[in-house]
């Protein structure tokens, strides 16, 4: 009966939408690096870390009143449930529990839930010797009162900042990769002060007119000395004294040359991770961003026009003087491939990303990239570039939803400046925005208070606004004249009047720019207003 109700229970948190929504919360909150509820919930706790270690060092010397203790009670409280919270989403009960049930019954073998129980006990116990759940045990204890003779170990609230800073966190990765290195500075230094403190003692105890009194007393002076530090509270008198000290010196001195060495190679060599790090970390503030992959001319136009409309964006090129002009410009950028699947997941495809421009002059290139992207987000909007007709069916077939070809694209702006060169540089300015008129899409939300209105009663006269034409993907518009197929679209240029707009119609329209703000703001408040009364 027993066993029934526990393989029942299971059953129940593993169907249980209530329990899945609440692990993946906390999971978001405490262990998710890409979540921004973590990047929160860690600048509080650093917060509250801070205070609490000011708070205790504040007690050594005076009595806290009634609001400080509620305050230490309050955040010890939180660092007791964020330790339980760690522990409960380090391994999965449930899963353990219904894995043994349904292999024992697969293979009809009885089900012993003490062999589990024993299993799950285990996998606790594996996550409390963890070095970062040790610290934050560490940094409970001190807290109670029966336990103060341990309150030196409210140092380790601080050591609990390692969970909440990344640079912090990599820096320990870079030593912990270099520790054969260091375990073997570490064992010849301890051999050296052994050899140090043991010669010091012989030559410098007090029966030969030294100031080396215990065996200890010559311990911290080999410290201090291969240290190169020499407070000089403790000074050789004799001559072999002095004979070891310079060994020391000497020796420290190479020892210290080697530990440096050891930590600057490690930094070098993960220098593009730190890099790296502080750019996903300023991705992660961002709600939407556009990823250019390419940073050519054609890459470097795009950035610059994205940064002139304000617009979030990171470029990403392997090549390292296209990334230096990168950072001389200012803007964010990751030194690696896009072609690959780990640098666009690390970018943020499925975090926040809009659309990824294929910007690079290689068209294979651009192929491989949109495979990647349409892959790894199938949602995702991808721009490609082609520099090749041949290539354009090719990169829609890879994923593009749309394609530009910019020499073509030239070669036909040329040809209508030749042709027409007054009208081609007014557009051009218009493009360009180097006047007050702009050139703008806007979109028919449903609920919006142009839906269903055609384009006599939406006035664009009134308004001081040109409607150029309508991109629609909706087929009851086909019936009407002037339309030019783009991929899955329609262009309308110059609607007749009885046009109707529908959900999803774009407008292209030439305007002065507040006005075209002020229509807009119109459109937006009206569909939030219908969507209310819905």
């Amino acid at each position: 009966m027993f066993t029934r109700l526990i393989v029942y229970f299971a059953y129940f948190l593993k169907t249980s939408k209530r329990y899945q929504r609440a692990k993946l919360f906390f999971y978001d909150l405490l262990e998710n690096p890409n979540s921004r509820l973590k990047s929160y919930f860690d600048v509080f706790m650093i917060c509250l870390v801070m205070l609490s270690v000011f708070l205790l060092i504040y007690e050594v010397d005076h009595k806290l009143d009634a609001g400080a203790v509620l305050f230490e009670h309050c955040v010890i409280s939180l660092f007791i449930a964020e330790y339980l919270l760690r522990g409960w989403l380090y391994s999965d009960n449930h899963k353990i529990i219904l894995e043994h049930y349904e292999k024992a019954d697969y293979l009809k073998l009885s089900f012993r839930p003490g062999k589990v129980a024993m299993i799950i006990l285990a996998k606790k116990i594996e996550y409390v010797f963890t070095p970062l759940a040790l610290i934050d045990l560490l940094a409970i204890l001190p807290t109670y009162r029966l336990l103060r003779v341990m309150r030196i170990l409210l140092l380790f609230r601080l050591f609990k900042l390692f969970r909440y800073f990344n640079s912090i966190k990599l820096f320990a990765n870079i030593l912990a990769s270099k520790r054969f290195e260091l375990i073997t500075l570490g064992i010849f230094l301890g051999f050296l002060v052994f050899v140090g403190s043991t010669a010091i003692y012989l030559f410098e105890n007090p029966a030969n007119g030294g100031q080396v009194k215990n065996l200890f007393d010559s311990f911290y002076w080999a410290i201090v000395t291969v240290a190169t530090v020499g407070y000089g509270d403790i000074s050789p008198q004799t001559t072999g004294g002095r004979i070891v000290a310079m060994v020391l010196i000497l020796a420290g001195l190479g020892v210290l040359s080697f530990l440096v060495s050891i930590i600057v190679t490690a930094f070098n060599e993960e220098i593009e991770a730190l890099r790296e790090n502080s750019i996903y970390t300023e991705l992660n503030r961002f709600d939407h961003f556009i990823i250019i992959c390419g940073f050519g001319r054609v890459g470097q136009h795009i950035a610059r026009q994205l940064e002139k409309d304000k617009q979030n964006f990171v470029v990403i090129d392997p090549r390292e003087s296209y990334i230096l002009k990168a950072k001389r410009l200012g803007f964010l950028f990751i030194h690696a491939d896009a072609s690959k699947n780990d640098v666009m997941h690390n970018a943020g495809i499925n975090n926040g990303a809009t659309t990824v421009i294929c910007a690079t002059g290689d068209d294979v290139i651009n192929v491989y990239i949109t495979l990647t992207s349409r892959h790894l987000n199938p949602e995702i909007r991808i721009i490609s570039r082609a520099n090749n007709q041949d290539n354009v069916k090719k990169l829609y077939q890879a994923g593009a939803s749309n394609v530009i070809q910019p020499f073509e694209i030239a070669g036909m702006a040329v040809a209508e400046y030749i042709g027409q060169p007054v009208a081609f540089e007014a557009i051009l300015g218009i493009i360009r925005e180097e006047s007050h008129i702009i050139m703008e899409t806007l979109c028919v939300h449903p609920g919006s208070l142009i839906e269903g209105m055609n384009i006599a009663e939406v006035g664009f006269e009134q308004r001081k606004l040109m409607l150029m034409g309508i991109v629609s993907a909706n087929p009851v518009h086909q019936k009407h004249k002037n339309s030019y197929p783009i991929k899955n679209q329609h262009f309308y240029f110059n609607p007749e009047p009885h046009f109707v707009l529908r959900d999803g119609d774009l407008l292209v329209v030439i305007g002065r720019e507040y006005a075209i703000d002020y229509f807009r703001d119109q459109i937006e408040k009206s569909r939030l207003k219908n969507g209310r009364k819905q």
